[in-house]
Parts: C-alpha cells; sequence; structure tokens
C-alpha cells in the first residue's frame, strides 16, 4: 500500500473518532500514559502541556523520534496493521503555522515534500505529517563522512540527486507563497544579517580573541551586507541591488543540510524542516549544504555538485555568468562560516556543550581555506581577514595531527554485568560512575532509546548535569592522553558505568571517544557493551 494512502487511512479513522466523541482534542494524538510522560515532559517547559492520552480507540505505538531542536517533538504513530504517521509538537506557534502552511503550498506544486494530514491544532502547537522513514541523507553518507571526505559513489549519487532537486525548491516553490507565512521573517534583509555578524562578533569572537577594534569591525559588517545584498556592485547606484533577478528572488531554505533531507527507499530525496525558510539569494543554500563543516566535502565534489545544481536550475535562470555566480557562492559561505561559529560558540562556551567545541576545528579549517584562496572575498575586508587569521592561529584550532603509537579504549557497560575487562594487560586507566547524574531511562519516551539517540541527547544536555560531570572527565582525560603521548605509552582505557550501560554511560563513552580523538588525533576503539556496538575512530 501507497504510503499516501496510509496516510488516508489514518486520517479516516481519526474522524471518525473525533465524530463518535472518542478523542477530545488535538492534543490528544499523542501519548498514552499520561503520568510517565507528565514526568518526563517536566524536564522541559517548552513541551509540558503534552498530557493526555492520544487515540482512545487506537491501540499501537507511539515511538520518540529525533527532532530538529529542542523545541519540537516527532512521535512515529504506528497502528496495529503498521500503518505509520508522525505527530509533531512545537513550542513556537508561528514556527508551526510556518511549516504547515509552506508544506501545503509546496506539497500543491508537487515538490518533495512532507505531505500534512489534517488541519492544525486549534491552539497551534500539533499537527500529523506524512512519515518519510527512516533514513536521512545525513545517515546515508555517514561512511564517507567518517573516512575524512571520501565519499563512495553511492554516496555521491545521493548528494546528486539532492543538488538537482534543490532549484525546483527554489524556483517553483517561491511562485506565489505567500510572506506572511514566514517566521521569523519573510525574506533575507540587512536586518537578519547584521543579527548573524553580531551573533558570531559575541558568541564566537570575543571569546576567541582577547581584542578586538569593534568600530573597524563594524564598519566592514556593514560593507559585508552590502556586498550580501548585491548593492552597491560593479559601478551601479548604491541604492539598487545586482543580483540577477532570479537568483536573487528564490525561496530560502536557511537550514538546508543532509540532515533536513530525508531518502525513500529507492533513494529519492525528500525535504524536511523548512519553517526557516523566506525569499532570498541561492547562494546561502549552496553555501549551507556544501561547506557544512563535518561533512568534509572535498573542492572537486563540491564543484562537481555545483554543476549538477546549475545544470538543474538553467530552465528557471538559464545561463549565469559562472565567474559572478562563484564570487558571490563564496561571499555566501564566508558569511555561512561566521554564522556557524557563532552557534558552536554559543553552545560551547556559553552553554558548555563540550562536543560543539569540538566542532569548531573543522569549521576554522574551512575558514583558512578561503583566507587561503585565489581571488577570496575575504581580501576585501582587511580588518575581518586579520581577526579570523589570528583566530585559525590559535593553537586550539589547528588541524590535528593523527597521534601515533597510543591506542585509547573507550567503554560504556552496565554496573549489573561488571566492569570491562582489560584485555591489554597493561591494568590501570579510569572507571567513571555516572549513576549520580539525571537518568532518562526512568521515563517511558525514552526506555527504549540509548545516549546514542538525539531525545536522550537533549534531554541530558538541557537537564545539564551530564555536562558538568564531563567537564570533570575532559580535564582528567585530557591530561593523561597527553602525559601518555609524551611517554611513548600505548594503551589507555576509559570506562563509564551506570544502572542499564543504555543512556548516561553510553552517552559520556560517545562524547568522550570523539573528544579525544579529535583534539588529539589518537586510534580511539569505542565498545558500548550492552549494545554490542563497536567502531574505531582513526
Amino acid at each position: 500500500m501507497h504510503l499516501a494512502e496510509k496516510c488516508c487511512i489514518f486520517v479516516e479513522r481519526f474522524k471518525t473518532a473525533l465524530k463518535r466523541g472518542e478523542i477530545r482534542s488535538w492534543r490528544g494524538l499523542f501519548f498514552e500514559r499520561v503520568k510517565d510522560i507528565r514526568e518526563a515532559m517536566a524536564i522541559n517547559k517548552d513541551i509540558e502541556r503534552i498530557r493526555q492520552t492520544y487515540f482512545s480507540w487506537y491501540k499501537g505505538e507511539a515511538e520518540l523520534i529525533t527532532g530538529s531542536g529542542s523545541n519540537r517533538v516527532y512521535l512515529r504513530l504506528t497502528d496495529d496493521e503498521g500503518h505509520t504517521i508522525i505527530g509533531v509538537y512545537g513550542a513556537c506557534v508561528e514556527e508551526n503555522r510556518a511549516f504547515v502552511n509552506m508544506a501545503r503550498h509546496f506539497e500543491a506544486k508537487g515538490l518533495p515534500v512532507p505531505k500534512v494530514i489534517g488541519q492544525i491544532s486549534r491552539d497551534g502547537h500539533f499537527y500529523l505529517q506524512e512519515d518519510l522513514g527512516r533514513t536521512a541523507l545525513y545517515d546515508a553518507i555517514a561512511e564517507g563522512r567518517r573516512r575524512g571526505g571520501d565519499y563512495s559513489t553511492e554516496e555521491q549519487e545521493l548528494l546528486h540527486r539532492t543538488m538537482a532537486q534543490l532549484p525546483r525548491m527554489q524556483f517553483e516553490g517561491i511562485g506565489g507563497l505567500d510572506g506572511e507565512w514566514c517566521y521569523p521573517k519573510a525574506e533575507f534583509d540587512r536586518e537578519g544579517i547584521m543579527f548573524d555578524l553580531n551573533y558570531f562578533k559575541y558568541c564566537f569572537l570575543k571569546a576567541a580573541v582577547a581584542d578586538i577594534d569593534e568600530i573597524r569591525l563594524q564598519r566592514e559588517f556593514d560593507r559585508l551586507a552590502d556586498k550580501l545584498l548585491g548593492i552597491g556592485e560593479e559601478g551601479t547606484d548604491s541604492s539598487q541591488p545586482t543580483l540577477q533577478p532570479s537568483l536573487g528572488n528564490a525561496f530560502l531554505y536557511r537550514d538546508f543540510q543532509a540532515r533536513n533531507v530525508m531518502l525513500t527507499p529507492d533513494g529519492e530525496p525528500r525535504f524536511i524542516d523548512f519553517q526557516g525558510g523566506r525569499k532570498g539569494p541561492v547562494y546561502y543554500d549552496l553555501a549551507s549544504f556544501l561547506w557544512q563543516a563535518a561533512a568534509r566535502y572535498p573542492q572537486a565534489l563540491r564543484e562537481s555538485l555545483i554543476e549538477t545544481y546549475l545544470t538543474h536550475a538553467k530552465p528557471y535562470v538559464g545561463d549565469v555568468d559562472r565567474k559572478l555566480f562563484d564570487g558571490r557562492l563564496r561571499m555566501f559561505v564566508l558569511f555561512r562560516l561566521m554564522q556557524v561559529l557563532g552557534t558552536y560558540g554559543f553552545r560551547g562556551y556559553f552553554e558548555r556543550k563540550a562536543h560543539f567545541l569540538t566542532s569548531i576545528p573543522p569549521a576554522i579549517e574551512s575558514v583558512r581555506e578561503l583566507l587561503d584562496a585565489a581571488g577570496s572575498p575575504i581580501q576585501a575586508f582587511p580588518y575581518l581577514r586579520e581577526v579570523l587569521a589570528e583566530v585559525c592561529a590559535k593553537p586550539e584550532y589547528q588541524p590535528r595531527k593523527k597521534a601515533e603509537g597510543l591506542v585509547v579504549r573507550v567503554f560504556s557497560f552496565s554496573y549489573k554485568r561488571g566492569i570491562p575487562d582489560d584485555l591489554s594487560g597493561n591494568g590501570g586507566g579510569y572507571v567513571f560512575d555516572c549513576r549520580s547524574t539525571h537518568n532518562p531511562g526512568r521515563y517511558e519516551p525514552y526506555k527504549r532509546l540509548t545516549g546514542l539517540d538525539q531525545p536522550v541527547i537533549d534531554f541530558l544536555e538541557k537537564d545539564g548535569e551530564i555536562l558538568t560531570f564531563l567537564e570533570s572527565v575532559y580535564a582528567l582525560a585530557d591530561t593523561h592522553v597527553e602525559r601518555y603521548l609524551e611517554r611513548g605509552f600505548t594503551d589507555l582505557m576509559f570506562s563509564f558505568g551506570c544502572t542499564g550501560g543504555q543512556h548516561r554511560s553510553v552517552y559520556s563513552a560517545e562524547h568522550l571517544a570523539h573528544h579525544l580523538h579529535e583534539k588529539y588525533g589518537v586510534k580511539v576503539e569505542l565498545m558500548h557493551r550492552e549494545q554490542n556496538i563497536q567502531k574505531t575512530l582513526e
């Protein structure tokens, strides 16, 4: 049965239940167990209103799945015949309405987005959407990312399919799009640009660089905003934009990345989480996707994907001046990298989420490439270039060198089954007890998940106890690894235990493993014992 037919069956059951008075409101769509959910959601005040049973006539399962942010909850609802649908709760009513209105607009145009089922709830917090499956593009290309950007032929094909669909979203999607639907802004403008640039300055730059001439920096920010808006270029009247109109007035997805692309069983891309979209230039989405720091796309692959994009954009815009196009794209790459560093700085330095700090060096490497590139747009901003060069020179942001000799083994485990054996024969290392931190396993929505799942990660990080715990672990582990490297030792072991070896210990082991690998370039053998998951970072 086709997925759309399954959705129709699901909706008809819902309508029947409404007529019979078996459910009272849209807020009754989501959870079976009121007491457990109230306890779990007390951790997150944004979603405490999720409190009623869903589908009293409905005997299926409700699976908490990965969301795109801390104020959104996604549930996969499965009935007794295996039909599924996604229930969504969002704390921001305006954002929910933006998504629902845009999704219906895009669906009417035949664009690759999920179908919204029924009406949004009266209070604006709840809606249902088509289930696009479990495979995100981000997961499908994970091996290439793990290999440092060495993407297989199959992975590259998925990326090219995604690039081929993007022009449809941008150029067909903008036709008839009502600016009133967009949240928080209807179009890409100076106000939004300056917000992002100042976010970069206050959340990252001031934490990374001791002294900044803010007046000089602000002047260059103003000129950069002009460049991004295409104002005053090539000797034109400074009040008039010079962007090719069709390239500057498309649908700007804003958060276009591999995590927001779902794949059908036959590998066709479907786009989600476009609720922040607005009218704007096409370059922004290309920069967001192709220069996403963790992806480490090789430049040759980027160029190939740009060619695919331009080929499929040609029916909408005709031939473009490739030199001008590339110049503008690099300008948006610079802007997007600054925006991303602002996010990493806020999450890492201010919210104390250490794994965001490990994301900074790959982003800095992209900045370094931009600084060194011939004809780079950064040359037009000498003071910004000076400041960014100072950031790139900082020791903590240098490209990591592979450390030879030392192998770090990191375990998660359940105390019920005992501490993992040291198979190296060296003894030593550390065992950390995670049981003092808040346990998501106490709450029903998380019982079948692990510390690898985003809902559990969100729970632990919003609660914050695990972050404080890991600060001390990182300090101890860093000192130990540095000394072992100095002395030429070959083996070091860290183990994290909790009650079931499922949530807190898995989260802690995963994050320490990536922290040590990213910071020191050591080979890390990671084992989640109770899940029988083993992987090597090298």
